[in-house]
């Protein structure tokens, strides 16, 4: 996708304008907003304080955002041994689950580039996979679709796109997020889409931990020996924003698992997140934000439905954003449950959670995430956005938008 950017003045504020380019085949991303590389003040702290690690502001005493260092007492999470190595015991009855027990301190600096690549390990990353049990109405199984790298800068041709990292009891994970716009904070939106899986285990178990978005990740798409002497600016060119809130869909929590299972159709998350250091929203940062489509389109009416992310299991590496796009099909896990949206890709575990893109009303807009897909890598599916999706979107826009 070539860049239409625009001049733009350096004295201005940051204007998210998106392209959208292509009915078909391709669907733009693009950003008209300065890059990282044109405006190094979106990399440095505001006039406004930033939250550090221990939750106190820049050159104040001021306790965590929202209160989470009681929060964290009363679960009891002592703050200071959580930075010490705490959030590593995973002991089942340490184990937040319930939707109001999410707590996710900012540890500055536990991401550091080296721990980042870490985690592209294969077999620790999460790839939900579970189409044995589709009944009802599924269409015949699409035809495999190459993907293909995303072009670089990744900040002028796929702006929202990003990774998340975070720890599980089996180690750092990684799964793909995607900006998405407040309607409540126009313009200075710090909410992003996921998987359901990306932030919670399901049934079986609780809330991730660490969890942070990297928008642009390794912007340039550069190799693993050449991330080895990367500035810090290419491999995450707007920082990182630890999620200080999460939401996922009730089904998932109850009905999730490591195979997706009936949980799968309700396999969405939205994160409001801060940077780690800064002041700015992520959306004024970064420079784009996609609205989300809760029109839960019928697949027969799509020309066409693009998949973005960070795929990492063999034969990628999770260093490079790749995309699909294809005309989408109907997949059922169940005559009872919602049909999910499935289309052609060869992407792997790691692209969980990445946005599914469609051009409507000249606008691109996100329609779906990344949820699961068949062991040969063949397809991927993701759920309709439909209310409780939005639910979950308006929930999140209202009661975090403007923390």
């Amino acid at each position: 996708m070539r860049s239409t950017r625009a001049p733009f003045a350096r004295s201005r504020g940051r204007r998210a304008v998106l392209a959208a380019t292509g009915l078909a085949a391709t669907l733009a991303l693009t950003a008209t907003a300065c890059g990282p590389s044109e405006d190094k003040a979106s990399d440095k702290p505001d006039a406004t304080t930033s939250q550090g690690a221990d939750g106190s502001d820049s050159g104040s005493d001021s306790k965590l955002p929202g209160g989470l260092a009681d929060k964290l007492k009363e679960k009891g999470i002592d703050l200071d041994d959580w930075k010490g190595g705490a959030w590593k015991n995973w002991d089942k009855d340490d184990w937040l689950r319930e939707a109001k027990d999410f707590a996710n301190p900012v540890i500055e600096g536990l991401w550091k580039p080296e721990r980042m690549q870490k985690a592209k390990d294969p077999n620790k990353t999460i790839a939900a996979k579970d189409a044995n049990a589709d009944q009802g109405a599924t269409d015949p199984e699409p035809t495999p679709v190459q993907a293909k790298r995303e072009k670089t800068p990744y900040h002028e041709n796929a702006a929202p796109v990003g990774k998340i990292f975070f720890d599980s009891p089996e180690g750092s994970m990684v799964c793909s997020g995607t900006v998405v716009k407040d309607p409540r904070n126009p313009g200075k939106s710090n909410l992003v889409w996921t998987a359901g899986h990306c932030v919670h285990a399901g049934q079986n178990g609780g809330w991730y931990r660490n969890i942070a978005f990297v928008p642009s990740y390794n912007d340039l798409g550069k190799s693993e020996a050449d991330l080895r002497n990367a500035a810090p600016q290419e491999i995450a060119p707007y920082g990182q924003y630890w999620a200080d809130w999460v939401s996922t869909s009730n089904e998932w929590i109850n009905e999730g698992g490591p195979t997706g299972g009936a949980g799968a159709t309700y396999d969405y998350a939205v994160m409001h997140v801060q940077p780690e250091q800064g002041g700015k929203s992520l959306e004024e940062t970064v420079g784009n934000a996609l609205d989300v489509d809760f029109s839960t389109p019928a697949a027969q009416s799509v020309s066409s439905m693009g998949a973005w992310g960070y795929p990492a299991a063999p034969p990628y590496n999770g260093l490079i954003m790749h995309k699909c796009v294809d005309k989408p099909g109907r997949l059922s896990m169940a005559p009872s449950l919602p049909t999910m949206y499935r289309i052609g890709c060869t992407m792997t575990g790691g692209s969980s959670g990445g946005g599914w893109f469609r051009v409507a009303g000249n606008k691109t807009k996100l329609v779906s995430n990344t949820s699961i897909g068949p062991a040969d890598n063949t397809w991927l599916a993701g759920p309709q956005l439909g209310r409780g999706a939005e639910q979950v979107y308006d929930m999140m826009s209202k009661k975090y938008g403007s923390k």
